[in-house]
């Protein structure tokens, strides 16, 4: 099966192997629906995931087969997917190399994306042309144990919003589509990574310190027990985070999902609610939650500074 689609300068034949391959068996999602999806998420999802390196959670087989992440772009995709070279981070065993990453700047990279059973595209904090400068400060509220109280990943979510307005940042919340939430605070391009991230250490030991039953940042799981990690560690290069309106590998293709923080108070919420079946009609009665976003970055230069002179 093949589509061909036309932009501004040229025409894409987009071959579609294999659509009624299930992916989600306990819902009957076709690897075809999956790329509908993502077709029609694109004119909301890709102002969030434009000029960021990818990285692809691909499940060839479904959601209960074998998965990989998968950073190169293999040599085989098409010339009119944009690339972006970057540095990885060097290691004893490699000293640090380039490699090309996918950046989706269209519908159509998204559902080429989907066809190789790409079901959530990972995305980076920041974008080209400085990688090394994040436009985004996120904090993951992730329940440690299986037996969990979302109420606390709710609270934390509030608590760390109450936080960060003394310190006049603006936050927005969004589920995972998985078992948490992201509070995210848009930030100007202004600092590198090393400057960004113990600043974010910072915040999250204030609410794991106020309130060490219920949350932590240990970074062993053994010693976190059942409470939630407030994790920081995502903000750092080469790091990714779920991106808004990406479709997560779990019974009912559930979506992360950008909120507003008043409808936290519904007892209903978990961060499963929203599903690739049922975001579209979402969009159609609220909206985007998270509209206009990047005109709220902020600089963090002035608490980069106070951090520093306080700990020096």
């Amino acid at each position: 099966m093949s589509l061909k689609l036309m932009d501004k300068t040229e025409e894409i034949q987009l071959v579609m192997s294999r659509p009624e391959k299930v992916l989600f068996p306990e819902d009957g999602i076709t690897k075809g629906e999956l790329i509908r999806y993502y077709h029609d998420i694109a004119g909301v999802m890709l102002p969030y995931i434009q000029g960021r390196p990818t990285t692809m959670q691909r499940y060839p087989d479904g959601i209960h087969g074998m998965m990989f992440y998968q950073k190169q772009v293999p040599d085989y995709f098409p010339d009119w997917i944009e690339q972006v070279a970057v540095e990885k981070e060097p290691t004893p065993r490699d000293p640090g190399t380039r490699q090309c990453q996918v950046v989706c700047e269209r519908a159509e990279t998204l559902m080429y994306l989907a066809n190789q059973s790409c079901i959530t595209p990972h995305t980076w904090l920041s974008q080209k042309p400085d990688l090394y400068k994040p436009d985004r400060l996120i904090f993951d509220f992730d329940p440690s144990g299986e037996d969990f109280d979302f109420d606390w990943v709710k609270d934390g979510a509030r608590r760390m919003r109450e936080t960060l307005a003394v310190l006049n940042l603006p936050t927005y919340v969004m589920t995972t589509g998985s078992r948490g939430l992201h509070v995210v605070i848009p930030i100007r391009p202004e600092l590198d990574f090393d400057q960004v991230k113990p600043l974010a250490r910072k915040l999250a030991e204030v609410l794991a310190t106020e309130d060490p039953e219920r949350f932590t940042i240990e970074l062993r799981k053994k010693e976190r027990g059942n409470r939630i990690f407030v994790d920081y560690l995502r903000n750092d290069y080469a790091q990714t985070s779920v991106p808004p309106y990406a479709v997560r590998p779990k019974p009912g293709a559930p979506v992360a999902t950008p909120l507003s923080w008043d409808e936290l108070d519904d007892p209903e919420l978990t961060s499963r609610r929203h599903t690739m079946r049922t975001i579209l009609e979402r969009l159609a009665q609220v909206g985007d939650p998270w509209a206009g976003m990047d005109a709220q970055a902020v600089s963090l230069k002035p608490l980069v500074a106070s951090l520093v002179q306080a700990d020096p």
